[in-house]
């Protein structure tokens, strides 16, 4: 078999970088470079296999028994995160970590830290993919998408390997949120399934975020500063009013576990006019929809102290937690964690702090757990990813199949 390492450095080699700008469906055409390369392979695998106009791979490997059993999913997105560059990327590859800092090559001085990052030091000895410091990895969620190609070779050259009918997805544009609006689940065919999505080794999460985005403009006045008593609006400064009015506790590096949050994600502007953005996180309901209100709240405060019309605020949900739509087919986790035991992973059920396109798909129809995929510190340059982690998830989806046809 082709070792895994070998298919994830060539998946991270395309630039798929997604684009909450754009209205296109895939968002930005350059995943599609991807996409396609992945449905050729799996045609080369003996998978049935398509890519539609909305950029979605979808592909069936056949049951090799005669028994009718249920059909299991596994699916992954291909696009990375518009919050650094994903052009270019040189992997830095070193074996036998020593639990000491690891120098990333392309910016001098640059160093990933057991200190400032001290879950590298869970692991020492085994081989670990860095970037070299100029852009971020792609194990969200190229490891994903590596784990779930390297099962479907393994099921092609091993027909020994007892199955039902599997299904494979790829989806583009899961970082901004739109991952699966067009995803079509009849024509997928699962009874089930689960997104390789997670983070580090034995994380099973059927639970995340309820999610919306704020997009806040101000609209300022801008004078000559010489003659600008009583008649300037500095849009720069009413916005940065606006972020203090919302609560400092409810920021990111303040929150944990359940904890949610509101993130300024974005700041542009000038004296005349300024833009900015946030995302918006809570798992409760309730909580959710109070985060909302406070921030409608301070944008109406604002407009009546600068004068109406100085704030145009835009809240738009995202996804829902998936907790609700998963637990009433509980088997589903039963099944992953037995896997993972089985595989010799600790289980680790947490909730997600973040979304995956399986909260759409269970609210869709699909109940579709998230299992950990092996990268840490995502989105950004600290990205990495222990290659013995993405062996694990290959033999957890394995494991499912396994049980599945049981």
């Amino acid at each position: 078999m082709e070792p895994i390492l070998d298919k994830f450095l060539r998946y991270v080699s395309f630039d798929t970088q997604s684009c909450e700008e754009s209205e296109s469906q895939p968002s930005t055409a350059k995943q599609l470079d991807l996409l396609r390369l992945l449905r050729d392979e799996l045609e080369a695998l003996g998978a049935e296999a398509t890519l539609d106009e909305y950029g979605y791979v979808m592909a069936t490997i056949p049951a090799n028994t005669s028994e009718p059993l249920p059909a299991v999913g596994f699916i992954a997105h291909v696009d990375t995160a518009p919050d650094a560059s994903g052009k270019d990327i040189k992997p830095q590859i070193i074996e036998h970590y020593d639990g000491g800092a690891i120098d990333l090559k392309g910016v001098p001085g640059l160093q990933l830290k057991p200190e400032e990052f001290p879950e590298m030091l869970h692991y020492v000895g085994q081989t670990l993919i860095t970037t070299d410091g100029t852009t971020l990895l792609g194990a969200d969620d190229k490891a994903g998408v590596a784990e779930i190609m390297h099962a479907v070779q393994y099921m092609a050259e091993h027909p020994e390997f007892r199955h039902g009918p599997v299904k494979v997805g790829f989806t583009p544009d899961e970082e901004i949120g739109r991952g699966v609006v067009k995803f079509d689940v009849k024509r997928f065919g699962a009874d089930f399934a689960y997104t390789m999505d997670g983070g580090e080794i034995g994380e099973l999460e059927f639970e995340n975020f309820n999610a919306a985005s704020a997009k806040v403009h101000i609209q300022g006045r801008n004078v000559h500063p010489g003659y600008a008593k009583g008649k300037m609006k500095n849009a720069i400064l009413i916005g940065q009013e606006f972020n203090a009015l919302l609560p400092v506790e409810q920021r990111p590096e303040y929150t944990q576990d359940y904890e949610g949050f509101f993130h300024i994600v974005s700041f542009k502007g000038s004296v005349e006019e300024a833009e900015f953005a946030y995302i918006i996180r809570d798992h409760d309901a309730a909580k959710f929809a109070r985060k909302k209100e406070q921030i409608a709240e301070v944008a109406a405060f604002i407009n009546a102290k600068y004068g109406e019309g100085t704030v145009r605020l835009e809240v738009r949900d995202q996804y829902r937690n998936m907790r609700e739509m998963v637990e009433p087919h509980y088997h589903v986790v039963e099944k992953a964690v037995k896997a993972m035991e089985e595989a010799g992973v600790k289980v680790r059920i947490q909730p997600i702090r973040g979304g995956t396109d399986g909260a759409n798909l269970s609210f869709m129809g699909l109940p579709c757990p998230n299992i950990f995929a092996g990268g840490l510190n995502f989105h950004g340059k600290m990205e990495f990813v222990p290659l013995e982690s993405m062996e694990a998830a290959v033999k957890v989806i394995l494991g499912i199949i396994s049980l599945t046809a049981a």
